[in-house]
């Protein structure tokens, strides 16, 4: 399990993130949603371990992250960030092994090699192995460090829990490649792993996700399963938006209907 407890956060007098107490189970698909500003990278960065500095405190399982040693977590732990850049012309299946860095410590074993191609040829990047990474397309680009994030992980631990973090993850990819990238994410959390995703478009976190967590203003306002806490008064009050909500007719799950922006 995830944990965090209290967690708030800082930048010289504004208050970011404001006490937030939140749990993340292995075999759910978590989300967190909200209005830009919200808070919500912010605190994926911290409970990954990329922002130190902030008030409460982290646990994975019962470990506070303070003393988990950050070249153990990275063999378990992976985070793919907004719009990650590379400005040298590494190879497709270069920019897939450095996943693989935290396992080995100077040349990639049969075992990495096997993995990177594994995953390549899942997120359908053969293709592309000998391709320079700075001439892909931005949906390109997006697709290979997906790839490379996964092999990270690939191989579950002995013990514990993979953890695997995206924040905003399908900018830039194309409504196929949307819902590929979040079939492959779906089908990690049945096998031991903590998944969180940072995600902007609501139709698709209520047909992907397991839970639902909706900040604003740094704080946590509403969580749980989508059919169960999903309403149009609490849009209102997170997106400051008026819409309707009917029943999916192919995945049966929540779908918002957008209708105008609400009186503020």
């Amino acid at each position: 399990m995830l944990r965090t407890a209290n967690i708030s956060y800082r930048i010289g007098k504004k208050k970011i993130l404001n006490g937030i107490t939140a749990e993340f189970k292995p075999g759910e698909f978590n989300m967190i949603l909200g209005p830009n500003g919200s808070g919500k990278s912010t605190f994926l960065k911290i409970f990954s371990g990329e922002i130190q500095g902030y008030e409460g405190s982290v646990f994975y399982n019962e470990d506070n992250i303070s003393i988990l040693k950050k070249e153990e977590l990275a063999k378990y732990r992976a985070v793919m960030s907004q719009q990650p850049e590379l400005s040298f012309p590494l190879m497709v299946e270069e920019v897939v092994m450095m996943g693989r860095y935290p396992h080995f410590t100077f040349s990639p074993g049969a075992k990495d090699e096997a993995i990177c191609r594994e995953v390549m040829e899942q997120m359908n990047l053969l293709a592309f192995k000998e391709r320079n990474y700075l001439t892909l397309s931005g949906g390109e680009k997006q697709r290979v460090q997906y790839a490379r994030v996964l092999t990270q992980i690939w191989n579950r631990p002995v013990s514990g829990y993979r953890y695997l973090f995206l924040d905003e993850p399908l900018t830039s990819l194309d409504i196929n490649y949307q819902q590929e990238f979040l079939r492959i994410a779906q089908a990690f959390k049945k096998e031991d792993t903590i998944l969180v995703a940072v995600m902007h478009d609501i139709n698709l976190a209520t047909q992907y996700s397991d839970k639902i967590f909706f900040m604003k203003e740094g704080n946590l306002v509403a969580h749980g399963h989508p059919a169960d806490i999903l309403s149009e008064s609490l849009l209102e009050e997170v997106f400051s938006i008026k819409a309707s909500i009917i029943s999916n007719p192919v995945t049966h799950t929540p779908l918002v209907i957008y209708t105008n922006a609400a009186s503020v």
